[in-house]
């Protein structure tokens, strides 16, 4: 028996195929081509991280340090090759609060903590619950996601060294105008021009990577004067170490870390695997969620061990790894190694680059990651489905994510409960194997939502002395289903009649067996397929 239980457990836990280039097997064509679009992907990651660790209130290198660390465990064991990692922006909302009011030590402590509840949740196959998110509801997360990288990208038009700490991460800042203005707009619109023409003359570059190439060789060459990466901190360091969080280990640090990590754990479990299914959809595979879990933990346990402020899947990086041809590991790795090449010995190049180069890549991730065709679908579907695409939408750029996604879930479960509960209806006949008894030919499920419905089906006063209730097209769902099966049958009871059950189904009859609710005068329970009649037992779950 435990070496059976084991088995059935290893086997939830088989993971996909770890193997660097598992399609395609190794060739120098590949992988220049997943070299260039980690190259590209590393390129876009120092900015934003950099920008991320501002909006927590930490060090620049603690966000580099998370961007380096989380991507490369995470390309090594994720569930999904292709998919990019790092420090992001709905995790460093609410980071801020925390390192405000404790300081970067009790982040890592965070972070580790983090890190462990998303392990737990992969080994507990949690990541599969990840299916119950609605098509509206991934239309909403993709485009609201779109809106928060183009607003996001907005901070890189106001002058270098305005922004001030506002105690809520760094805000204000003096905006750009006239030329310099002027010719920042210019150089994003040629990079996005690059971008646009580049896969029509030649596929051997990626077009993002030759869009930043060009633009910040143009701006070097003829020394212009606009913002660069340098601009907003210096990337120079060294190698991540060791460091144990500098906490008390006691119950108050527990108190105090345990909310953040567990909000930071769902945000980072819910908009990795969002991104894994619009990564999956994009490069046709499927599955992995729950190592994706395990990988996202593994990652953020490590980094924060290490001096990192955690991360996890990033939707805008993810699209340009994808689009400029990255299927495998190989460039998430390579995404993770330049980056830390940058930190190490790269600094003083990457510096130069121009961030009107990188804004511009990030906004053709925008233009390709907005779901356009959801507005011309949004008059022929469902009106529900329509106002839960805009809500998730609103609500992801309002709030975040996880409530975004939260909302439209629950909005899109109480739309269908309700439409269900509309559905029960009941065709009324005279019984062929019991004289003179009535049937009722239950349509439509019986739960919290129907079961009013379900009572005003009976006439329990014009009824004859018998009536069966026909399940054959119905089924029996919850507590809510039982206790109206329970008060109809104490109707008639009152009324001096029998109510029989029929054609249950056999989780509705294990469902109501297990209330006790049923009759069975034999030992030998017929097959259900049969029909068979069940008395009801009233009283059990004590009232009407």
């Amino acid at each position: 028996m435990a070496r059976t239980t084991f088995s059935s457990f290893t086997k939830n836990l088989a993971i996909t195929d770890l193997r660097w280039m598992p399609e395609d097997g190794f060739s120098l064509g590949r992988l220049r081509i997943e070299l260039l679009s980690g190259l590209t992907v590393a390129l876009a990651l120092v900015p934003e991280a950099v920008a991320f660790a501002f909006v927590a209130g930490v060090h620049p290198l603690v966000g580099l340090y998370a961007a380096f660390l989380v991507g490369l465990i995470t390309a090594l064991i994720g569930g999904r090759p292709g998919m990019i990692s790092g420090a992001t922006g709905a995790l460093a909302v609410v980071m801020v609060a925390l390192v405000a009011q404790h300081g970067v030590e009790y982040l890592f402590a965070t972070v580790v903590l983090m890190g462990l509840l998303q392990v737990f949740a992969g080994v507990m196959q949690w990541g599969k619950f990840i299916r119950l998110v609605p098509h509206p509801v991934m239309l909403g997360f993709v485009n609201g996601l779109a809106i928060v990288i183009f607003l996001a990208q907005l901070s890189q038009f106001k002058v270098p060294g305005t922004m001030v700490d506002t105690g809520h991460g760094m805000g204000g800042g003096e905006w750009l105008s006239g030329q310099p203005l002027f010719l920042m707009l210019t150089l994003v619109a040629a990079t996005m021009a690059i971008i646009w023409v580049m896969p029509r003359i030649t596929r051997v570059i990626p077009a993002p990577l030759a869009g930043i190439g060009i633009v910040a060789a143009v701006v070097i060459g003829f020394g212009l004067d606009v913002p660069r990466v340098g601009d907003l901190a210096s990337i120079q360091g060294g190698l991540p170490a060791l460091h144990i969080p500098m906490v008390p280990l006691n119950w108050e640090t527990f108190e105090i870390i345990l909310p953040y990590a567990v909000i930071l754990a769902a945000i980072g479990l819910i908009e990795s695997l969002l991104t894994l299914n619009l990564v999956g959809d994009m490069t046709n595979q499927r599955g992995g969620a729950s190592q994706e879990c395990i990988a996202q933990g593994v990652a953020n346990t490590v980094t924060g061990f290490f001096g990192g402020m955690g991360g996890c899947a990033m939707i805008g990086q993810s699209m340009i790894n994808v689009k400029s041809g990255g299927r495998t590991r190989v460039a998430g790795i390579a995404a993770a190694v330049f980056l830390l090449l940058f930190i190490l010995v790269g600094s003083s190049v990457i510096e130069l680059i121009p961030l009107a180069a990188l804004v511009g890549v990030m906004f053709m991730v925008v233009i390709g990651t907005f779901a356009w065709n959801s507005l011309t679908i949004l008059r022929k579907v469902p009106f529900t489905d329509a106002f839960v695409i805009l809500l998730v939408t609103v609500v992801t750029v309002m709030e975040d994510l996880a409530v975004a996604v939260v909302v439209g879930v629950i909005v899109s479960a109480l739309a269908y409960a309700w439409n269900n509960a509309t559905r029960i209806h009941a065709t009324t006949r005279e019984s062929h194997t019991e004289k003179g008894a009535k049937v009722y030919e239950i349509n439509g499920p019986l739960f919290f939502g129907s079961s009013d419905g379900f009572m005003e089906i009976f006439d329990v006063e014009g009824d004859p002395d018998t009536v069966i209730v026909d399940f054959a097209e119905s089924r029996v769902v919850d507590q809510s289903a039982l206790q109206a099966i329970e008060a109809l049958a104490a109707k008639y009871e009152e009324a001096g009649k029998t109510v029989m059950l029929r054609h249950l189904s056999r989780d509705c009859h294990k469902l109501l067996l297990k209330a006790g609710q049923l009759m069975i005068d034999s030992d030998d329970d017929p097959d259900y397929a049969l029909a068979v009649d069940y008395s009801v037992r009233t009283g059990i779950l004590g009232g009407h």
